[in-house]
């Protein structure tokens, strides 16, 4: 049989997630890198496997979308923060991703889209008749959204006779995160409390946008229908002087957050996630310590724990690079975690 050529790839930006998925696309023999769009002025013309530490990969990083839409690739990673993160309108990422599709290239995207008919059936005919008239798939996908909170709580329905609740918990630790840009300028960290809400009003559309997305999918797939989704959220307050990689945290000013998303229907939650994020979790007792959790109410009850995930960024970009292979076989059209056989981490095994 002959030889299946590699998959030729994109890389749409090179921050915190895109690093790591550009790493594996270099490094992995199933891929080949077509080309790299950066929005750095000091990566444009740098070497890309140079820019991850992998040597030289023979592709230079550029910042021009039109050479980018013309290149004869398979798939583009789309890895930017949302336009929305910023503040900026969220429809400047669905003219983006179109016109990616309508250059005939699928699109794996860490940019939210796990769930696209959370946005309404516009945005999704707009998508849709991009993949269409491009031949190609768009699949939205990362680790919470895209995995922990849609695709585990799915996987453990199946061994359920009644649901009554879905809840799961995210906590994650920023004191390595070096991002001032994430960690106080959008999370809202370091800030005085006069100033919090101010901070993360783009960053708490942002959420919101995402975990609807995640909630309407887990009930969209399991039959049901949400009457709306209520959001909350709370800070706390340093009590001491800290040093995290980002900054200093100074007593009474910001240095956790929990936010809350539930899907109600009747008046009852039926599914709900929390997300707490902390500057330091060994400085922030409130709330709980970092990893994941589980919990099925119903018949079986059930609940799970994931302890840790050392690189939550590099899991959120291999889950992306698991999933192109599949997206790139697929039938044109938005695919969901539902349509897409689940992506693992094969051909990427070393043993000892």
């Amino acid at each position: 049989m002959p030889a299946t050529r590699p998959l030729r790839v994109v890389q749409w930006a090179t921050g915190a997630v895109g690093g790591y998925a550009l790493r594996s696309v270099i490094t992995r023999p199933e891929f080949e890198l077509a080309g790299v769009l950066v929005y750095d002025q000091d990566k444009v013309g740098r070497d890309a496997g140079e820019l991850v530490g992998v040597g030289e990969a023979g592709v230079a990083c550029t910042d021009d979308v039109d050479h980018v839409l013309a290149l004869d690739a398979d798939c583009v990673l789309y890895m930017p923060l949302p336009a929305s993160y910023f503040g900026g309108d969220p429809a400047t990422d669905v003219e983006t991703i179109c016109a990616l599709l309508l250059s005939g290239k699928n699109v794996v995207t860490t940019t939210g889209f796990v769930y696209p008919q959370a946005y309404g059936p516009g945005v999704v005919d707009r998508l849709e008749t991009a993949c269409a008239r491009g031949g190609a798939s768009l699949h939205g996908t990362g680790i919470n959204p895209g995995f922990m909170s849609d695709l585990l709580p799915l996987a453990l329905s199946g061994l359920s006779t009644r649901l009554d609740h879905i809840y799961v918990r995210e906590t994650s630790d920023y004191r390595g995160h070096p991002s001032r840009e994430i960690v106080t300028d959008l999370i809202g960290f370091t800030r005085e409390p006069k100033d919090y809400a101010g901070t993360v009003r783009p960053f708490r559309a942002f959420q919101r946008s995402l975990f609807a997305e995640s909630v309407q999918l887990v009930a969209a797939a399991l039959g049901v229908r949400l009457d709306e989704i209520e959001e909350t959220d709370e800070y706390e307050l340093a009590g001491e002087e800290f040093e995290i990689a980002a900054g200093t945290v100074r007593p009474g000013t910001v240095c956790a957050s929990r936010w809350m998303f539930t899907g109600l229907v009747r008046n009852r939650p039926f599914m709900t996630v929390e997300c707490v994020y902390k500057a330091d979790a060994r400085k922030v007792r409130r709330w709980a310590e970092p990893g994941f959790a589980i919990h099925i109410e119903g018949q079986p009850g059930m609940a799970i724990r994931v302890d840790e995930v050392t690189h939550g960024l590099a899991g959120a970009a291999a889950h992306a690079v698991n999933s192109i292979a599949s997206v790139c076989a697929a039938p044109p059209g938005i695919r969901t975690i539902l349509d897409l056989p689940l992506a693992t981490g094969r051909g990427t095994v070393r043993l000892a």
